[in-house]
């Protein structure tokens, strides 16, 4: 049989798809929702929506607090509460004990509410570790009633703070996502705004001026009650371990309020950046500014400053750069970004390597089956949120993960590894055969339909 010709054979590779990097935008995350698909309906009814689109008469919002402490309200937030579970509080009081008992806790918080005699509990306060890093940061845990109670109060002030947020705010908001954030990001790089301002906020969430959130609150809400139960949540004492403190600035991090809260404090910086027609894209604290110069990008960063300076933040010195994103890389949201590159940043990788290697150890007692179980299960939602980047981020992490499980069945054999080609006894089709989830081939196959729906 004669051998194809070679021209046969290049024109073969040739007609093959080369791979490519998805854009953000070839999976789109849909409309944004009005806040009437999203707002609790056992609070808003259809009057008090069309008067948020119309609005309020003065320009804010009075007798709110009738409906956080209605009985429909608290009994679907503590429904929310429960579902979500969580840890204990101060009082030590599980989700669970509050489930069983949840008709005189739900009555005893309307009555308390109602009398305008309820006091929040102390925020205990737990350190859980930062991804890819040995550091911890502080998180404050509420108890199950103050939760119940911040729900209830959620559901009645974050339509009326969220109709104020600008569309380039996309953190914890109804209908937004960090992808997103990041296809807005890869739209203004396309269009040609290269320089960005990669900035940082040294501890943001600490350091918010509780006057100056309470004084933004008060712009949209004259509720006195609503507006002093938002004040006792942000005066809350903190529990850490055996001291007990209240601190002079800052929301707890970890509280159903500070959320929305965070974002209404630089919601002013949002729309300022816009109206001097600075393309900005935040996601909570974290946010970017791409201009098509130098020069503008230096006075972006400069009005920035005046702005955080003014309202008591601060930009951490060494974090908060100017790049041009065509010879330096940024990161945003767990993405780097140069040229036309999209890969994980550094502590995005090491993130996954650190939880690789807890679930892959050489002495591991559990069957090839369990392991490959639980990998997937963490490969799936690491490819989920990083599918967007360039290609060859993911072969070379399938590669190292097979090398690991390898390892795991030399030494079941004890066997020498030095001596034993360990791709001879278990190739990669071995591993396919026994449902390994490889990031190579679901990218190939993510690509694959992206090309074929084109």
């Amino acid at each position: 049989m004669p051998r194809p010709s070679k021209s046969k054979s290049r024109s073969k590779e040739s007609d093959k798809p080369k791979p490519i990097t998805v854009p953000f935008g070839a999976t789109p995350g849909g409309e944004t929702p009005e806040i009437s698909e999203w707002a609790q309906p056992l609070v808003w009814t259809d009057r008090m929506l069309t008067t948020l689109r119309t609005g309020v008469r003065g320009g804010k919002w009075h007798t709110l607090i009738d409906k956080v402490y209605s009985p429909d309200n608290l009994f679907f937030s503590a429904r929310r509460v429960v579902y979500k579970k969580g840890a204990a509080g101060v009082d030590h009081q599980s989700v669970d004990d509050f489930s069983e008992n949840d008709r005189s806790e739900l009555q005893r918080l309307h009555e308390l509410l109602k009398a305008d005699a309820y006091q929040p509990s102390a925020v205990r306060r737990a350190w859980i570790p930062k991804p890819g890093s040995d550091e911890k940061r502080p998180l404050g845990i509420p108890t199950v009633r103050d939760r119940v109670v911040q729900t209830a109060l959620v559901h009645v002030i974050e339509p009326i703070l969220d109709a104020t947020f600008h569309a380039r705010s996309f953190g914890f908001r109804h209908g937004r996502g960090c992808h997103h954030a990041l296809e807005c990001v890869e739209q203004l790089l396309n269009a040609g705004y290269v320089y960005v301002v990669d900035a940082d906020l040294k501890s943001y969430f600490d350091s918010i001026p509780k006057d100056r959130l309470l004084q933004l609150v008060q712009q949209s809400i004259s509720d006195r009650r609503v507006v002093g139960l938002i004040q006792q949540y942000l005066d809350q004492a903190i529990l850490d371990e055996l001291s007990l403190w209240t601190p002079e600035t800052g929301v707890p991090q970890g509280a159903v309020l500070s959320p929305v809260l965070s974002n209404l404090y630089l919601n002013p910086l949002d729309h300022l950046m816009a109206g001097l027609n600075y393309q900005m894209v935040r996601y909570a604290d974290d946010f970017v500014i791409l201009c098509r110069t130098a020069e503008e990008a230096q006075a972006a960063l400069e009005e920035v400053q005046r702005w955080v300076t003014e309202n008591g933040l601060t930009l951490h010195p060494t974090k908060t750069r100017i790049v041009d994103s065509r010879e330096t890389s940024f990161a945003f949201l767990g993405y780097c970004f140069r040229r036309n590159l999209r890969f994980p940043r550094e502590k995005s990788y090491a993130k996954l390597q650190a939880r690789l290697r807890e679930l892959t150890p050489r002495k591991s007692g559990q069957s090839l089956e369990c392991i490959i179980q639980q990998l997937n299960n963490t490969l799936r939602g690491w490819f989920g949120y990083f599918r967007h980047c360039t290609p060859n981020v993911f072969s070379p992490i399938d590669t190292h993960l097979r090398s690991r499980l390898r390892r795991i069945l030399l030494k079941r054999m004890r066997r020498n590894p030095k001596r034993l080609c360990r791709n001879w006894l278990w190739p990669n089709a071995f591993f396919t055969k026994h449902g390994l989830f490889s990031l190579g081939e679901a990218h190939a196959r993510f690509a694959q339909s992206l090309l074929g729906n084109n």
